[in-house]
């Protein structure tokens, strides 16, 4: 008999713990969930800032973890970032306001593709993490940039015209109520990103709480890695 799911809802998946070493010599640990037969793509998520709470389980992320490896046999592959600590563990290293997460964002594209060896892979950031993704994550072989809540803290315009250069698509989720870049805000700061799809959610905030807006996050991921998984189903 099926059951609606729920926030704390956790759907079958192979769940692996790992430890990825980055080129500066810090060690980063993450986890990745599989789904337990086949496969439609990945993901990694680049999370929110750590200073505010934010790490590889915070709860868009988690969620994704917890259903999407079922729901639609996407890999969710999640970390924590250089001096963050989740219930996976701390990673070593300080946390640099981006400055050195550049080479965090770099290892785990290698080991997603060199060692799990991950295919149709994205790259999704919320908050902190899309800057970290616009910035760093030009690695070839992933297939484009979803952003959660992008509030462009960090990065530059010569830096949005970069991905005017690459064919690949990034397609922002701006909530109506952000408190840091709400949509028409958004609009005119992705200006020299003259492609961006920017997607406006009504009702939701920046930490996209409440199942609505997780659901609405869910799908429009599943809507780029496995299209023909949805829509995502509310009962399992």
């Amino acid at each position: 008999m099926s059951e609606i799911i729920r926030a704390n809802s956790v759907l079958p998946s192979l769940r692996t713990a790992f430890s990825v070493r980055t080129k500066d010599g810090v060690n980063l640990v993450g986890e990745i969930a599989r789904p337990l037969i086949g496969g439609t793509g990945a993901i990694l998520c680049l999370h929110p800032n750590p200073s505010a709470g934010g790490m590889m389980d915070s709860h868009i992320y988690k969620k994704a973890a917890n259903r999407l490896p079922a729901l639609a046999g996407i890999s969710v592959v999640r970390f924590n970032t250089r001096g963050t600590t989740s219930d996976a563990g701390t990673s070593e290293g300080t946390f640099t306001n981006g400055d050195e997460e550049g080479n965090d964002v770099e290892a785990l594209l290698n080991y997603c593709f060199d060692e799990l060896a991950l295919n149709n892979l994205w790259v999704v950031g919320w908050s902190f993490g899309t800057d970290l993704a616009l910035q760093y994550a030009k690695d070839p072989r992933h297939q484009g940039l979803i952003l959660l809540s992008p509030p462009l803290q960090r990065t530059t315009v010569e830096q949005l015209k970069y991905w005017n250069t690459d064919p690949r698509p990034v397609i922002a989720l701006v909530p109506e109520l952000d408190s840091f870049l709400p949509p028409d805000q958004a609009k005119e700061r992705f200006a020299p990103l003259s492609k961006i799809e920017i997607i406006e959610v009504a009702e939701a905030k920046h930490l996209w709480v409440g199942e609505p807006s997780v659901y609405r996050v869910l799908s429009e991921i599943v809507k780029r890695v496995a299209p023909t998984k949805l829509p995502l189903p509310t009962e399992y």
